[in-house]
């Protein structure tokens, strides 16, 4: 009986291990956010800017709530890829990472009739209405030729889409296909139209 005991004991106590914090250690921290929705949403995770968000309130971001992603969170979202041939080498790459539709649903935004700003973190914006993202495809690419888009790249996350597959796009020079299409996205912007 008593090795019966025992045995349930160990397992128990094998079982649970990975989610007891020994006394005295920190608990884990949160992962780092990468993109913040803001504006005409539905509920959001956080609160409004604080005092510590500098780049934001440099760009005169302001807001009562909004939803975060972590890079985990977008990884839960539904991936595509694209194929453009990007304005900095000339040459095709495979971009992949969930749809903008998507990470704007998955904030809490009713898809329809909104206009977007697109927030780099350099500064840079582009202004687009909910129906330009989802004709052209935008992609929240998260992964550029199968790695991670590294900050001092293009990322950790470029709102990008495919030129080639919008009418009338191929024929504007190679960099002017790309001006809506911010990299280092970490923000954006949701207003009723």
């Amino acid at each position: 009986m008593q090795r019966r005991a025992f045995i349930a004991t160990a397992a128990t106590a094998v079982a649970v291990a990975p989610f007891i914090t020994p006394a005295g250690a920190a608990a884990p921290r949160p992962a780092p956010v990468l993109l913040t929705v803001s504006g005409a949403i539905a509920n959001g995770n956080r609160g409004p800017r604080g005092a510590l968000d500098q780049l934001m309130h440099k760009h005169g971001i302001e807001f009562e709530r909004a939803q975060t992603f972590d890079y985990a969170a977008l990884a839960t979202l539904p991936t595509v890829s694209i194929e453009p041939q990007v304005e900095y080498d000339g040459q095709p790459h495979r971009l992949t990472g969930p749809l903008l539709t998507t990470v704007l649903k998955a904030a809490g935004v009713a898809l329809h009739d909104a206009e977007l700003m697109l927030r780099a973190l350099d500064g840079y914006g582009a202004r687009l209405n909910l129906d330009e993202a989802r004709e052209r495809r935008f992609i929240v690419a998260t992964h550029l030729d199968g790695a991670p888009l590294a900050l001092g790249g293009v990322g950790p996350l470029w709102a990008v889409y495919d030129p080639a597959r919008v009418a009338g796009m191929m024929e504007r020079p190679l960099a002017e296909r790309f001006a809506d299409c911010p990299w280092g996205l970490y923000h954006i912007e949701v207003a009723p139209a």
